[in-house]
């Protein structure tokens, strides 16, 4: 196994900016979340440090996945149904068949991630952007906090 360590950058945290992002979702599907996430660094003045996404919802989720093909996330949704099917005899059911399938989807994606931010950029990949992943069937209103903790632009 081959393996190479950058030089190591040393930052010492000047800011914590915060914002909420509001995100109205069609149901049931991705949402890329990577344009705005871009626009808070931008206007936070961020330089170098970590931005925090975290989705206040139990029936959503955030993902980090490919942005070049829609076929990815079409299997990453049928997979997920496939995890946590609806038609199942769940406990929980007061807010319909697809609530308690929508939770278990959420645990399995999560609610927060973190994304590095090098001289105001987000450090992601070629192919990476940032999703909500909703996984109710009607549309739903989603607040998703960010935060940039580092250093700022001078």
């Amino acid at each position: 196994m081959s393996a190479h360590l950058s030089a190591i950058t040393v930052t010492a945290p000047q800011t914590l900016a915060t914002a909420t992002l509001t995100v109205d979702t069609p149901g049931t599907g991705f949402t890329e979340i990577t344009a705005p996430a871009r626009a808070f660094i931008a206007e936070a003045g961020a330089r170098d440090g970590v931005l925090l996404v975290f989705l206040r919802h139990t029936s959503a989720s955030l993902t980090i996945q490919e942005n070049a093909d829609p076929d990815v996330q079409a299997d990453l949704a049928a997979a997920l149904d496939r995890l946590a099917p609806e038609g199942v005899q769940w406990v929980h059911a007061a807010e319909g068949p697809d609530d308690m399938p929508a939770h278990i989807k959420a645990m399995l994606n999560g609610v927060s991630l973190h994304i590095p931010v090098s001289d105001g950029v987000l450090a992601l990949g070629t192919w990476q952007g940032l999703y909500l992943v909703e996984h109710r069937r009607r549309p739903h209103r989603r607040e998703v906090v960010l935060q940039f903790l580092g250093s700022r632009s001078p």
